[in-house]
């Protein structure tokens, strides 16, 4: 086997991505050894039980000491707190990276926080479940899905060099790989991701609210669009909140343009111009044939239902 991308590998929070890196980085023999920092007692001890890293602890300059590898998997807003907490123990030349939703913010915050000497490289990967915690991570949630990353638009060899090694390790992990700038990156996923969360997050809320149909029977005979929309909005409702407010000029451009399309399609079936709608309705279709067609159907490859925990 080739010699490992890390030697060391630190992960600070280990929730569904979290812990899912470290499973597929295990995996694919990508890391030497690997240390996580949690907060939380309770999952530290159950990260114990589940035995995928070689050092558990509460401290997060503990765990980033000696690492060629940074990874923090918390929340977006708790991203600058973190690396603040870890700074101290950073290794000259050691790459540190996040796997949050938002670039711009995550990027400032682990900027100020990390000394010039460690090598920042925003990440985001493309996937996730709306399961949550360390039990619910597994290695395969990476596959043939993309991880952007967002470095700083430096050109010098070390840096660029911490750049390509992290690409490297995203692509063992089976990630397809892609540059972007960090503001356009919040632009992207504010239509792609944050915007479709916050309809998801209302349309059930408004079903929830709704005067004249009982709660069992919106449980009872949801359709399969709704079904969809109560999967994400399952999702963890911490990252979620941090992500609205830390994207929040980009998610209400696409919100403000969203809403106007949905006036527009209001006054459509108000109307009853049916062409209106058919040629809304077709060319949608286009695009899920599309997405179809790229393998980026489902944000949760089948095999991940009935995996083996460990």
């Amino acid at each position: 086997m080739p010699a490992p991308i890390y030697a060391k590998m630190a992960v600070v929070g280990c929730g569904l991505i979290g812990s899912s890196v470290i499973r597929a980085a295990r995996a694919a023999g990508v890391v030497g050894e690997i240390v996580v920092a949690e907060a939380s007692e309770a999952a530290r001890a159950r990260i114990v039980e589940l035995g995928y890293a070689d050092a558990v602890t509460g401290d997060a300059a503990q765990a980033v000491a000696g690492a060629d590898l940074v990874v923090f998997a918390v929340p977006v807003m708790s991203v600058g707190d973190a690396a603040q907490a870890a700074a101290v123990g950073l290794k000259p030349g050691a790459t540190v990276t996040d796997v949050g939703s938002v670039k711009g913010a995550v990027a400032d915050a682990l900027n100020a926080a990390c000394p010039d000497s460690v090598f920042v490289v925003p990440g985001h990967p493309i996937a996730g479940t709306e399961q949550s915690g360390p039990d619910a991570g597994f290695a395969e949630l990476f596959q043939n899905r993309w991880t952007i990353l967002t470095p700083d638009p430096r050109t010098d060899a070390p840096y660029r060099d911490a750049v390509d090694r992290l690409a490297a390790f995203w692509s063992a992990l089976g990630a397809r790989v892609e540059e972007m700038d960090a503001r356009h990156h919040d632009l992207v996923l504010a239509i792609t991701s944050h915007l479709p969360h916050l309809i998801a997050y209302n349309i059930v809320g408004t079903a929830a609210d709704l005067e004249g149909v009982a709660e069992a029977e919106v449980m009872k005979y949801s359709a399969g669009g709704f079904r969809d929309f109560t999967r994400i909005a399952a999702s963890d409702p911490t990252m979620w909140r941090d992500v609205f407010l830390t994207n929040k000029d980009a998610v209400l451009e696409v919100l403000g343009r969203f809403t106007e399309d949905l006036q527009a399609l209001s006054r459509a079936i108000r109307w009853g111009e049916g062409d209106k709608l058919f040629e809304l309705f077709s060319r949608t279709r286009e695009i899920r044939r599309g997405i179809v067609a790229m393998g980026q159907e489902s944000a949760e490859p089948n095999f991940g239902r009935d995996r083996d925990k460990h």
